[in-house]
């Protein structure tokens, strides 16, 4: 784990041992929902100009309302940082997740832009940890990007995804014991669709809390 000397307190720069900043191309900027836009912006022009990297802008919107929004943000965010020197583009991936997407858009030797506060999968576990274990990419972390009191929302949100995951399960786990009771075929069928029923239904709810 290396810093890059430009806010100590609240940067940390994570890469590979043998990375090399001269080589990386892009930062590659996830911007979730719910953070202070204006104080990232900030951010990412001085990591950009520090660096001499271009940017992208990356967000990741599951329901299609929200991309409209979405767009307009990362627009806004795109005509703060531009200036004569550096590039900035902004890309908006609907119905897929954080993993997936930067699997989609990175490229050797670009660095993933990430806030330390972004959580992400059935666990809510930090983003950076997810792409550091499931790509293995260069990561710079932001922090203090969101509002004092979301941590509090976090865990909220995190015990309402839990408790309606155990609700799920106990629900299905009732309909399969009855099932269960079944003497024909149609018992095998019936465990094979609830059963099929139940992993789509603790996506999905656990999709709204991501």
């Amino acid at each position: 784990m290396n810093k890059l000397d430009l806010r100590p307190t609240s940067l940390t720069y994570t890469t590979h041992p043998d990375a090399d900043l001269e080589t990386i191309r892009r930062l590659i900027v996830l911007v979730p929902k719910d953070m202070d836009y204006s104080s990232a912006t900030r951010r990412i022009w001085e990591l950009a100009n520090a660096t001499g990297m271009h940017v992208q802008l990356l967000g990741v919107c599951r329901d299609a309302a929200e991309e409209p929004g979405l767009r307009r943000t990362l627009v806004s965010m795109t005509s703060l940082l531009q200036n004569g020197r550096l590039v900035v583009q902004a890309h908006v991936d609907l119905g897929i997740n954080w993993v997936d997407a930067v699997k989609s858009h990175w490229q050797p030797g670009d660095m993933i832009v990430c806030c330390a506060e972004q959580r992400a999968g059935l666990l809510h576990r930090p983003l950076s940890q997810i792409l550091q274990s499931d790509l293995d990419v260069p990561l710079y972390i932001l922090s203090g990007l969101y509002p004092q009191n979301d941590s509090r929302s976090n865990r909220l949100a995190r015990a309402a995804a839990w408790m309606g995951s155990i609700a799920i399960i106990a629900g299905f786990f009732v309909l399969q014991t009855r099932i269960s009771l079944l003497t024909d075929w149609t018992q095998t069928i019936l465990m094979l669709l609830s059963t099929a029923v139940e992993v789509w239904a603790i996506w999905i709810w656990n999709g709204l809390f991501d």
